[in-house]
């Protein structure tokens, strides 16, 4: 993990829904070449921190730096055209388009034909094999089928290509990105996390899988009720100690 300045950093977020208090006071660094998770109960406040952090929700309270600069972002377009992206659990994938054009979907390259603009299916094709293959060690046997027919671990290799295309990507959010997978299919996604750490992309993972936490984190942010009950090295705690800052038996910062 680097020692140099976060990435990105997030200081007093405070977000409140109504009378509804969300989050209060969260503080989350971020890194080049690390993985963060992101850790707690239903309701602890994830969810609504990454949405923060990816755009999504505007804080109503805190602020934002990007390279140590103060940032803001209206929308999740203005994140992407500065580095930050999501997979989310959902994948937002169109099961009925090729892996290639989903890679390009709302981006779509095209080409003149006879004085038209028509979509380039073959550059599309051959980006998409080489983004799958250079950025994430992935080689899919046919590129020309429905995404729905691909495997779980498949999928979200697809999500991730779609992020990683762009190479301006700084940070890469992940939505608990094993869910609803078999053990084989996780550790290939799990190999896939490292593969877009090991480009000096800053990962921040949410999971409630403390085993793949385990495996593939740096660090581990502890969210309980809305605010951060702690900060952990992954290599310096324990399952029994993260898990007692979940539920409020310890908080530990460093």
């Amino acid at each position: 993990m680097s020692v140099a300045a976060p990435i990105i950093s997030m200081r007093g977020i405070t977000k409140r829904f109504g009378g509804l208090v969300a989050l209060q006071g969260v503080d989350l660094d971020a890194y080049s070449g690390e993985v963060l998770a992101i850790v707690g109960d239903n309701g602890a406040g994830k969810s609504t921190l990454i949405k923060i952090l990816t755009g999504v929700y505007q804080p109503t309270e805190g602020h934002i730096e990007l390279h140590g600069k103060p940032f803001s972002m209206a929308n999740h377009s203005d994140a992407i055209k500065n580095g930050i992206d999501a997979v989310y659990q959902n994948l937002a994938i169109a099961d009925h388009l090729t892996p290639a054009q989903n890679l390009f979907l709302g981006a779509e390259l095209t080409r003149s034909f006879m004085g038209l603009q028509i979509l380039d299916n073959r550059k599309m094709r051959d980006e998409s094999v080489r983004v799958l293959k250079d950025k994430l060690g992935v080689q899919l046997k046919n590129m020309d089928v429905a995404t729905e027919s691909l495997s779980g671990g498949q999928r979200q290799a697809v999500a991730i290509a779609r992020a990683v295309r762009h190479d301006d990507l700084r940070v890469l959010v992940m939505d608990e990105p094993t869910a609803a997978l078999g053990p084989q299919e996780t550790a290939r996604t799990l190999a896939l996390i490292k593969a877009v750490k090991a480009q000096g992309i800053a990962v921040i993972v949410i999971s409630h899988s403390l085993d793949d936490v385990f495996e593939i984190s740096d660090r581990i942010h502890v969210m309980r009720r809305g605010t951060c009950a702690g900060v952990v090295k992954t290599a310096n705690t324990n399952n029994e100690e993260v898990l007692g800052m979940i539920v409020g038996a310890q908080s530990v910062a460093g």
